[in-house]
């Protein structure tokens, strides 16, 4: 399929509030800007990339509004608060355009429960599943393969992707979009140690998860041992992500690929989590953290900490370790050389 954009739609998408120069060319591709060709778009998300700005072939370029120079003909440049924000509204529309939802109603080869709820502007995709006293809300988009599982409920406006899983119970706020093969509400990890053997724990609780969040293909969410785990408003998950039961994450919150978070660890509102990081259980993340990829977190950190390493110390701490951990073989170089000056100077004194 083959969309277009006029200049003026473009404009208007990136609510531009000035422009310079002109074109006549419709926009028919999104390309960065030394790869650029006539009829495409591109923008300047990143201030290392400036000197690009002059050489690209673009027919029309997204500029922070401080950005100085003049286009070349042919050229448009339309000035926007967030060139890569911007950028992104205009991928968007690309997307509604290019993947439009398929009309409501329950496809013929899925399987509701007469109990269930599914409102009239919900989509039930293929060979989809809905078990008992479940609730999908308005204008829910259920694609092919997805399990809703008995008094599960799913909140309005969200997306649920193929392979999802929705286990009993569990909850999920409005406009959530769930990439495929995520599974919300598999059992938490849970056991006894009892006369030699590892006995199961039962998970009896819910996954709570809030409004706006998006989880990432292949991520798991594993319910509680009782109680909730929960996952805040606007909180963005990466793929491949384990949250272990009865998690507490908070608000917008970034949680970013491969990431593992033990069970009854609190992570609070604004923390991001580089790839990679894990954390231990029952301890508490503060507000506004920052911890890098690989970090391993394994007690409690203060708000608005800047942490990396393994374990996680302070981030510039752990930068200088690292650059000093380099100098150790030159250090025991210079220890041994000290030891047989040492040495020499025992024998000589003797």
């Amino acid at each position: 399929m083959q969309v277009s954009f006029t200049t003026g739609e473009i404009a208007t998408i990136t609510q531009a509030t000035g422009q310079r120069g002109s074109t006549t060319e419709v926009i028919r591709g999104i390309s960065g800007l030394a790869k650029a060709s006539a009829g495409d778009l591109s923008f300047l998300g990143n201030a290392k990339y400036k000197a690009e700005v002059a050489t690209t072939r673009a027919s029309v370029v997204l500029l922070p509004a401080d950005f100085t120079g003049e286009p070349p003909p042919g050229q448009l440049y339309l000035f926007v608060e967030n060139p890569s924000v911007a950028l992104a509204r205009v991928c968007a529309h690309l997307e509604r355009l290019l993947w439009p939802k398929p009309a409501t109603g329950i496809h013929p080869s899925a399987w509701v429960d007469a109990t269930a709820t599914v409102a009239a502007t919900a989509t039930i995709g293929p060979m989809c599943i809905v078990e008992a006293g479940a609730v999908i809300g308005e204008r829910v988009h259920v694609q092919a393969q997805v399990f809703v599982g008995r008094a599960a409920k799913i909140g309005d406006d969200s997306w649920l992707m193929p392979g999802v899983v929705v286990a009993a119970e569990c909850r999920i706020g409005q406009r959530v979009q769930l990439q495929p093969g995520v599974i919300i509400g598999g059992d938490g990890f849970g056991y006894e140690f009892v006369q030699g053997r590892h006995e199961k724990v039962p998970q009896v609780g819910a996954v709570v998860v809030g409004d706006d969040v998006e989880i990432g293909a292949n991520s798991t969410i594993d319910r509680a041992r009782f109680s909730q785990t929960v996952i805040g408003d606007g909180t963005k998950i990466d793929n491949l992500v384990q949250i272990g039961h009865n998690v507490q994450i908070g608000r917008h919150c970034m949680i970013c690929g491969q990431v593992g978070i033990s069970g009854s660890a609190k992570i609070e509102d604004y923390v991001v989590l580089g790839g990679q990081a894990g954390v231990a259980g029952h301890i508490t993340v503060g507000k506004g953290v920052k911890a890098g990829g690989k970090s391993g977190i394994s007690s409690d950190v203060a708000p608005g900490s800047f942490i990396n390493g393994n374990p996680a110390i302070p981030y510039l701490l752990e930068r200088r370790i690292a650059i000093l951990h380099q100098r150790l073989p030159e250090l025991f170089k210079r220890v041994d050389s000290l030891e047989e000056q040492l040495a020499d100077a025992k024998k000589t004194s003797s």
